[in-house]
């Protein structure tokens, strides 16, 4: 099966580029495409990371082309990486409306593109930011099964390890689910953590000691109150501070802090692109979270869902298949359908654009 990355010299698209390679994730039998805008600099840089990821794998690379053009994106499962990212840097923050007045014209593009011209089996995982715009506008053209947004995955992800590291355990012995919106909207479902070795009462008895009586519904609060105090700390002081938080703050602030060091997530993000990859190349299906197009499938409090939500989801090879949103925590199901309305009212200025 074949690969094309959208954005590959940008920071993640690059990452997502190396450790395909690195990984093994495509055999060299396999295709890689770089795709990049013909004219500015990411034509020409594309250019370049084909050399350089050439050299550097030459022994196990597959097979690696060039696409300047959205018309000439051709493969089984593509990348959306392009467009503008948020500045690395202290007070450097875009908003998420800046961040859709900037994308949604690429992303669109691209998607009008994989309509006209592609196979119309693509399975599209969305990296770009906001992730839920991405999906919106790709699922609007291509089918929503078949379009998947990676935010939910990494956030889950960082979940699950900040919830190991609180048991003095490895990420791969936790398991649980964030859904929401990605980023700092995002809702960690607490309900769904599970811990290898561990029985029903013992799970439940180290969740409620994580969580020391805490309730979803000062999530927000907190996570602002931590922001603005770590503001006013030096870098070194600010990492020790967030390893004192409780887990799930943690896992929304400890990317937030690295991001404002000057430093970036690339290659967390990407490290959760290429496992949502592996599994639709693998033809496997397993439970992963993603951003998805809901159309009415799902009931949270008594109401049913539709549009863009990040959810636990069944992953195959031909894109997700089913949503998996059972027996939610009363804070829970508050603070999603909360976030469920935000995406609404993000979104609706862009659906009217359709």
């Amino acid at each position: 099966m074949d690969i094309a990355v959208l954005g590959a010299t940008g920071d993640v698209g690059r990452q997502v580029c190396t450790q395909l390679i690195e990984r093994r994730v495509l055999p060299p039998t396999s295709r890689l495409q770089l795709v990049g805008r013909r004219g500015g600099a990411s034509g020409r840089a594309t250019y370049g990371l084909r050399a350089d990821l050439i050299d550097a794998y030459d022994e196990h690379a597959p097979l690696i082309d060039v696409a300047l053009d959205p018309a000439d994106v051709v493969a089984d499962v593509v990348v959306v990486a392009a467009g503008m990212t948020t500045p690395a840097a202290p007070g450097g923050s875009i908003d998420r409306s800046q961040l859709a007045a900037a994308n949604h014209g690429v992303v669109a593009e691209y998607a009008r593109a994989l309509a006209e011209h592609g196979s119309g089996h693509e399975v599209v995982v969305v990296v770009s930011n906001p992730v839920e715009l991405g999906v919106a506008v790709l699922a609007r053209e291509l089918g929503r099964h078949r379009v998947i947004g990676m935010g939910a995955w990494l956030d889950t992800l960082r979940f699950r390890r900040e919830v190991a590291v609180s048991l003095g355990l490895r990420r791969h012995r936790i398991g649980g689910f964030v859904a929401g919106q990605h980023g700092t909207d995002l809702v960690p479902l607490w309900s769904t953590v599970r811990v290898s070795g561990l029985d029903a009462g013992e799970r439940r008895a180290a969740v409620d000691g994580l969580r020391t009586g805490r309730s979803l519904g000062t999530f927000d609060a907190e996570v602002a109150a931590a922001q603005r105090e770590l503001l006013d700390l030096d870098v070194a002081s600010a990492y020790a501070r967030v390893d004192a938080l409780p887990a799930d703050l943690r896992a929304v602030i400890r990317p937030w802090l690295t991001h404002t060091s000057g430093a970036k997530t690339a290659t967390g993000t990407a490290g959760a692109t290429v496992d949502l990859l592996e599994t639709v190349l693998d033809g496997r299906e397993i439970v992963v979270a993603g951003q998805v197009q809901l159309a009415g499938e799902v009931v949270v409090g008594g109401r049913r869902l539709t549009g863009v939500l990040g959810a636990p989801v069944v992953l195959g090879p031909d894109g997700w298949t089913r949503v998996l949103l059972d027996d939610l925590a009363a804070d829970e199901a508050e603070r999603l359908l909360a976030c469920a309305d935000r995406i609404h009212a993000s979104l609706a200025p862009w659906e009217a654009r359709a």
